[in-house]
């Protein structure tokens, strides 16, 4: 059973029997020792062995510094681990592991090394102990008070958690591991102390699959090979001379390959590094005639890990495979881990209580573009898509940039895409954000990546056969956000029948109207709809106006929308005549508010549901509940700042509008008989 935790608790009576302390800095962690089989004997406590990077975490008056075992910064590299400490209203040094965890709840440490934002993945910061609270050293406190010190102060929730122990006997918990396919358990002495920089008997490390970390010193490249390299030479330094152990040419692909590539570029020297050159392009048995190789030397800073089925007497490793990057690690800290035998102990079993570690459920989007970098490369939908210029300010008053502008649009996708998919596109596009020029872009014909789909068309003003962009999935949303289109405005119909629109749309758009007679106008409409029995769904235009959407199922054309439309519109000025108007020429309005039923024209377009307006504020184009039409409505209530939380809260409730639609002919008829005909 889980202790009740509070975040931000004050000092428990354990921590009290720390000593006074100023804020420590530059601890360096203790470790443990690998060996090669469980503890059985009473007194100790065992935990998951995480997959991850270690880490400490200083929080001292909302200052905060997150730092690997060999003290790198990791504030930018892991900033949503960062940004949470900040949050975290407690003053401490904790010990813990930075993980990626999957869907089944495992650590994935090659998903953690090619994290650079969270659409790659779902971070954690397990904790599993503390050194310092509140002005108390508590290094000098037993691990078992220590825990209960550090559970008092772990959050509830959210991506700081506790690292559980878990009653068990020593091989119940390393066969539990196994059989969740974890790296290992550890098992630490409940009364053992936290010593810096020391490598521990009183901790143990027990691995259910065997790892080494090694140092890139070259790499080979076959002849007529496609791939970046072939193989990574590794070694390892004994006595101040660099070793060479093994090759390793599996366990990555071509992107990662690529980005190894890009961190040993820097380091390329003439002259091979190893004290004994490794035989490359040696035959073997199992290889006699292998493929002629070039090798290109590095020097041998850059740490890696492996794992492997076994090391033989000899220091051959069999059946090595890439596990990745080990940036949180210096080369002169790479030993050779051998798995020491336990020396025997006694005692009995005790008793089991299983803790399962919890997958984190369907992950929460946030972002896809990293806070740093201003050109960056991500996979969408299995297309890699270059985003660039991503700090240019396109909302100046609100600070807000394109990047948070595409992340927005990442974050929203699954929501927006009902709406947009399948749908031809005008392009309006504002490279230079809302204060720069803007221009519409309706032809794509070949200046659109492949993969994007388009529909055709022929323009009569110059004779030329051009092409529509169309959404098809969240690669092309995001393509179209990325070319500086702020709002995203789809066809009311579907390239499966263009002629045939998906939805009616009543556009309330106001002139020298006050939005309090907009938000009346609406009001009628529904009045009038309610009367006919058709059903209708409100959205902010995001700009100064109401969207009132009637499902037409695609069973009508353009014509009969526009025309539907037109007679609700007449319907609903014949109620309101003071301050509303149908007439097409504005200057035949007379500063009134212009019911639009002419967007119900093949090709006519309004900004979509949750689409961003190129307007001060940053609003968007906001589903509404009816009962949220009333006074005292606002477009700025909804903003790119606001709109995930909201949709987090309501869900889309917006999606009726692509339901089955009205039957034309008997509303027709409802109209005919109690307005006469309109």
């Amino acid at each position: 059973m889980k202790a009740k935790r509070q975040a931000g608790a004050k000092p428990t009576t354990a921590a009290a029997k720390g000593k006074q302390a100023p804020f420590p800095t530059d601890i360096m962690p203790m470790l443990a020792t690998l060996v090669d089989k469980p503890v059985e004997e009473p007194g100790w406590m065992y935990e998951v062995k995480w997959d991850g990077y270690r880490a400490l975490g200083y929080v001292n008056g909302g200052k905060v510094e997150l730092r690997s075992r060999n003290n790198k910064s990791f504030n930018e590299k892991f900033y949503p681990v960062y940004n949470a400490l900040k949050k975290w209203a407690v003053n401490a040094v904790v010990d813990g592991e930075i993980v990626v965890i999957n869907d089944k709840g495992v650590p994935d440490f090659g998903d953690l090394q090619n994290w650079r934002s969270e659409a790659d993945g779902t971070l954690a910061f397990y904790l599993f102990d503390i050194l310092w609270l509140e002005g108390m050293d508590v290094m000098n406190v037993p691990l078992h008070e220590r825990r209960d010190i550090l559970r008092t102060v772990v959050p509830n929730e959210g991506m700081i958690k506790l690292s559980e122990n878990f009653e068990a006997t020593g091989s119940e918990f390393f066969a539990l591991a196994e059989k969740m396919g974890l790296e290992g358990i550890m098992a630490k002495k409940a009364d053992s102390f936290y010593t810096p920089d020391l490598r521990s008997k009183e901790w143990l490390k027990i691995k259910t699959e065997k790892h080494q970390e090694l140092i890139i010193g070259g790499y080979t490249k076959n002849e007529g090979t496609p791939k970046p390299f072939s193989a990574l030479l590794l070694g390892w330094f004994q006595d101040e001379a660099f070793y060479h152990v093994t090759p390793v040419g599996t366990g990555f692909n071509v992107k990662m390959q690529n980005t190894i590539l890009e961190k040993l570029k820097p380091l390329e020297i003439p002259d091979c590094p190893f004290i004994h050159p490794p035989a490359y392009n040696k035959p073997s048995r199992f290889r006699p005639n292998p493929p002629k190789a070039e090798v290109t030397w590095v020097k041998p800073e850059i740490v890696c890990e492996i794992s492997y089925r076994e090391m033989t007497k000899d220091g051959a490793v069999r059946h090595p495979s890439f596990r990745g990057l080990r940036e949180d690690k210096n080369a002169k800290d790479v030993v050779k881990e051998n798995a020491s035998p336990l020396p025997p102990m006694e005692g009995e079993n005790i008793l089991v209580e299983q803790k399962v570690i919890s997958s984190p459920g369907r992950s929460e989007r946030k972002s896809l573009l990293n806070p740093k970098e201003e050109t960056q490369v991500k996979n969408v939908g299995g297309h890699d898509m270059k985003f660039t210029n991503l700090s240019k300010v396109y909302w100046p008053k609100e600070n807000v940039t394109k990047r948070d502008m595409i992340n927005y649009y990442y974050q929203v996708a699954e929501y927006m895409l009902p709406y947009f998919k399948d749908r031809p596109q005008t392009l309006n596009r504002y490279p230079n954000g809302i204060e720069g020029e803007a221009f519409y872009q309706k032809d794509v014909k070949g200046k659109a990546p492949a993969w994007i789909e388009t529909f055709p068309y022929h323009s009569y003003t110059d004779g030329r056969d051009k092409e529509f962009l169309v959404c098809t999935n969240e690669a092309s949303l995001l393509y179209i956000a990325s070319l500086g289109c702020i709002e995203i405005n789809p066809w009311s119909s579907r390239r499966q029948a263009p002629d045939n629109p998906d939805w009616c749309i009543i556009d309330l758009d106001p002139d020298k109207n006050t939005f309090e007679q907009v938000i009346e106008a609406a009001c009628v409409t529904k009045q009038v709809l309610d009367a006919i029995e058709v059903p209708a769904y409100c959205k902010t235009s995001g700009s100064t106006g109401l969207h009132i959407y009637i499902p037409f199922g695609a069973k009508y054309d353009y014509e009969q929308s526009k025309e539907f439309g037109r007679i609700i519109a007449k319907l609903v000025h014949g109620q309101i005549p003071e301050y509303t108007s149908i007439e097409r020429k504005v200057s035949d309005r007379k500063g009134k508010m212009y019911i639009d039923f002419l967007q119900n024209r093949p090709q006519a377009t309004v900004a979509g549901p949750y689409s961003l307006r190129p307007k001060p504020g940053a609003p968007v184009s906001m589903p509404l509940h009816w009962e949220e039409v009333k006074k005292g409505l606002s477009i700025l209530d909804f903003t790119i700042f606001n709109t995930v939380d909201r949709i987090k809260n309501e869900g889309d409730i917006f999606k009726n509008v692509l339901g089955e639609g009205i039957d034309l002919e008997k509303v027709l008829e409802k109209i005919e008989s109690l307005f006469g005909g309109g």
